[in-house]
């Protein structure tokens, strides 16, 4: 059962709250039997064009919405339902309103021609407009929504969700067996396999998408929650007694006698808290996906959130998911690359988390580009047009920490460490054999007091004495910490913190003048 554009808007906005934007279609060139078939959809789907669109109360909070309509003319887009919506793209944008489009369409209006065809690209345009100057633009993808619509405005948002089952896809299955004989392999253009796929971000049903398009609007909005932040600050740090400024002053010095072996053998023990644990202690979370270009790498995590009422984008390894020589690959990295790019759009601080034993060693990720995106990232991160945060959580093994590093603000937990290979790989390479670990790990400085010491992390989070064996209070204790360094970064400009960066990282290692 198709889901209508009126339905859609009844089950995504707040009751009664939707204002309709739309003005009679303009006049466009049109055969008789086209005249027809028009009069005749109109009857068919009780709307004038094959797309609605309008503002409303998405739980409180005002948004423009766009939605198509398949039963006039399965939702095909010509040159007046293409007008409609870039009409409304751009009173959106006028207007500083996020937006929520939800296409379901056959594609381009084939009775229209080229000239419908080339809508698409005005379409693009005026979405791309609206995402740079900084607003939201979320898109629910219903069943189907195939070739040019899907190929443009429904695969641009900042998050991109479906509903179960949809038929998503470029060519649909019956213009493809008609133009090659042979049946389209089925349950390739499916929702669920796209989100599998590293295409969209998730398969929901309305209500459920209602609820997630909140959290993500929230969090996207860039407005930190001083409720959230005073709730989070009073609650206490079990076990210490203290506040985070304070464990934070005495580290350190407790930690410093620590030797760099015994931190990298801390750092693999199963129990350590990694990204997850962190995000367990963070509210209004949405999970996000893939590249959105057909790529997932199941060793990251990547969501929107809010550390005690502050907003940001999260990208970091995923301890949990790398095993063996299964580790981070080339789509990993372009998947950071798709958090900074949201990051920057939308004006939202980064934090990134830093937990690997390693980039992947194969010839899939040689041949997928590892090496370029590891490159691409750092001077991606060098240069961003947005507050930055990094977290050396455990292991930072080689260029798939670097990946990560360069940042604004660089914590580390007491046992977090950074090298460009594990100490038994440069054992290896020094001494031709692993024996020599524990000793390289001391000659290369690659404690995080070590790092604190030469300039690389600017503050360390205690464990006390590993947060294996205290993990929920170590969890709370470094999410305390990041959302006072979003709050810090917040208030400076941004011009200055460009500069403070670059300042950063082209005086490393020099001796102090």
């Amino acid at each position: 059962m198709r889901i209508s554009a009126r339905e859609l808007f009844g089950q995504l906005l707040d009751s009664g709250s939707y204002i309709s934007w739309d003005r009679p279609p303009v006049t466009v060139a049109a055969s008789r039997r086209y005249r027809e078939d028009l009069r005749k959809a109109a009857l068919m789907a009780g709307t004038d064009e094959s797309v609605l669109t309008g503002e409303g109360l998405l739980r409180g909070r005002r948004v423009a919405v766009i939605a198509c309509e398949f039963g006039f003319l399965a939702g095909s887009i010509g040159v007046a339902a293409a007008e409609r919506i870039v009409v409304a793209v751009e009173r959106a944008t006028e207007l500083g309103l996020p937006l929520v489009a939800s296409p379901t369409s056959g594609g381009t209006r084939m009775q229209e021609g080229t000239v419908a065809f080339v809508q698409m690209v005005k379409i693009a345009g005026a979405v791309a407009a609206h995402k740079a100057a900084g607003h939201p633009y979320l898109v629910y993808l219903r069943n189907p929504t195939m070739g040019g619509v899907f190929a443009s405005w429904g695969s641009l948002g900042h998050i991109t969700f479906a509903e179960p089952g949809a038929l998503i896809g470029f060519l649909g299955p019956r213009v493809y067996k008609a133009l090659y004989g042979r049946d389209f392999p089925e349950g390739v253009q499916v929702a669920e396999n796209l989100y599998h796929s590293g295409v969209i971000d998730g398969v929901l049903p309305v209500p459920v998408f209602r609820r997630i398009a909140h959290r993500a609007l929230s969090v996207l909005s860039g407005v930190p929650d001083p409720v959230a932040a005073e709730l989070g600050w009073a609650a206490p740090v079990h076990g210490t007694g203290t506040s985070p400024d304070r464990v934070d002053s005495i580290d350190v010095e407790a930690n410093d006698v620590v030797p760099a072996w015994d931190s990298v053998r801390i750092s693999r023990r199963p129990g350590r808290p990694g990204i997850r644990d962190l995000l367990r202690h963070v509210t209004q979370r949405v999970p996000l996906s893939g590249t959105g270009q057909g790529e997932s790498d199941r060793t990251i995590v990547h969501a929107l959130a809010r550390f005690r009422g502050q907003p940001c984008v999260v990208f970091g390894h995923d301890r949990s998911g790398q095993q063996g020589e299964h580790t981070m690959g080339p789509a990993a990295l372009r998947e950071a690359r798709r958090s900074m790019a949201i990051a920057e759009e939308l004006r939202l601080p980064l934090v990134l988390v830093i937990d690997t034993v390693g980039a992947a060693l194969s010839k899939e990720a040689e041949e997928r580009g590892l090496v370029p995106e590891i490159a691409r990232c750092i001077a991606d991160l060098v240069t961003l047009d947005t507050p930055t945060i990094s977290i050396l959580l455990g292991q930072g093994t080689g260029g798939g920490a670097l990946a990560l590093l360069p940042a604004d603000r660089v914590l580390a937990a007491t046992h977090g460490w950074l090298a460009p290979l594990p100490p038994e790989g440069a054992s290896a390479i020094v001494y031709r054999d692993t024996a020599h670990a524990p000793e390289l790990a001391a000659a290369q400085g690659i404690r995080a007091a070590d790092l604190l010491a030469d300039g690389v992390v600017d503050r360390i989070v205690p464990e006390f004495p590993d947060a294996a064996d205290e993990p929920v209070d170590f969890a709370r204790r470094m999410v305390a910490a990041i959302a006072e360094e979003l709050a810090g970064l917040r208030a400076r400009p941004l011009d200055e913190l460009r500069a403070s960066r670059h300042t950063r990282y082209r005086r490393l290692g020099l001796p102090e003048s």
